[in-house]
């Protein structure tokens, strides 16, 4: 493929794919310059990498693994960035199938707020179980074993429910 060709599949998969990276976005910048650089640096790297996808693997896996290394470290690097925005859009929404229709806003918003104050891997992990990713897939992406998936999950999902307790009580 030359480089037209590959610079125009690029663009082609950054447009089917762009909800993506604005998820990972919203959930690791508060601020709208930090997120758009963020996104700026996500492509960037997307780009980079490109060319040393292998087609064995899906597309949203290799997608979802460098997003979420470039946010881990883009959020690692400058912690005064402060939290992730407690704004939800629809994109963001979007990430609990069905939540529109539930009229359980309170709680997604409860939810977000809650997954933002995780640490960058276990938000990362709730992203990817939010998105019904399989155990095999968070696993490739974030370079961690099956058996340490379903463990990290089972975690996270009950700090989120003690968190929810305390707000009920």
């Amino acid at each position: 493929m030359d480089s037209q060709q590959q610079a125009d599949r690029f663009l082609t998969v950054i447009t089917e794919h762009k909800g993506l990276i604005y998820k990972v976005a919203h959930l690791y910048c508060y601020h709208d310059e930090d997120r758009k650089d963020l996104i700026q640096e996500i492509i960037f790297q997307l780009w980079r990498s490109f060319g040393n996808y292998n087609e064995q693997y899906k597309l949203s896996t290799w997608l979802y693994k460098i997003s979420l290394n470039v946010a881990i470290s883009y959020y690692r690097k400058d912690k005064s960035r402060g939290p992730a925005a407690l704004p939800l859009t629809d994109d963001i929404i979007n990430l609990l199938p069905g939540a529109e229709q539930d009229g359980t806003e309170q709680n997604i918003r409860l939810l977000q707020r809650f997954v933002n104050e995780l640490p960058p891997l276990d938000r990362a992990l709730m992203i990817l179980y939010l998105e019904e990713k399989t155990h095999r897939e968070m696993a490739e992406i974030l370079g961690l074993t099956t058996t340490n998936i379903a463990t990290k999950i089972s975690r996270v999902k009950e700090k989120l429910k003690q968190k929810f307790s305390t707000i009920n009580h």
